[in-house]
């Protein structure tokens, strides 16, 4: 019997790591505006949504914020989304999730033209192992890890939250699991860590799929 029949995966730093892309576009959106930062400062791009980075490490005002994001997007959509790759082990991981029966989603704070181009047309290989693709929402509806969760769970039909699990690699992944009374799995090997997973209340870790197939 499944632990959690059904899984929720974050996309980058879980299943892709895509932080050499997302990374360097946000050099190129910084350095835009005169701002060269340390690469490996640029690491906290990885995860949360684009805007709020924007906001809440450089103290951005609203239209430079939505103009730094145009700055990012159009490097992203040009080179920045060939800059991923799969984790490796991932695909072997999710047939052997499929195989054994898990309805599985990836809910996502990327942009829902960025998470379906990525897992359809950049990866296709990834398309047979999920039943659906959840992200925000061009009209600001869906913005947080938790906006997108619940619309995940109302798509879904779900009424037994506690046969879920998320699973991430960044504190929002977690924190948002947390806001709509989800069970969540940290995976250490994407862009938190374990020190950063473990305080924002993850109630599993794993440092690796095998160890995450054990758990789910």
């Amino acid at each position: 019997m499944n632990h959690f029949p059904i899984l929720f995966f974050d996309l980058d730093g879980t299943i892709v790591d895509s932080g050499e892309g997302i990374m360097r576009c946000a050099s190129h959106a910084l350095h835009h505006y005169g701002i060269e930062e340390d690469w490996q400062q640029l690491a906290k791009f990885v995860g949360p949504p684009l805007e709020d980075s924007f906001i809440e490490f450089y103290a951005f005002p609203k239209e430079k914020t939505k103009e730094a994001v145009t700055v990012f997007r159009e490097r992203y959509f040009r080179k920045g989304i060939y800059e991923q790759k799969l984790y490796p082990g991932v695909l072997e991981f999710l047939k052997k999730v499929k195989d054994s029966g898990h309805l599985t989603a990836i809910t996502t704070s990327k942009m829902e033209i960025q998470a379906e181009r990525v897992v359809n047309d950049i990866f296709p290989m990834l398309a047979p192992y999920f039943d659906k693709i959840y992200a925000r929402d061009m009209e600001g509806v869906r913005h947080t890890k938790a906006d997108v969760i619940r619309h995940a769970i109302s798509d879904l039909g779900i009424t037994d939250t506690s046969e879920i699990l998320m699973i991430g690699d960044r504190k929002y992944d977690i924190i948002g699991a947390r806001e709509c009374g989800l069970k969540s799995c940290g995976v250490i090997f994407g862009y938190g860590g374990r020190e950063e997973l473990r305080d924002a209340g993850a109630d599993y870790l794993a440092s690796s799929y095998d160890e995450l197939l054990e758990i789910v």
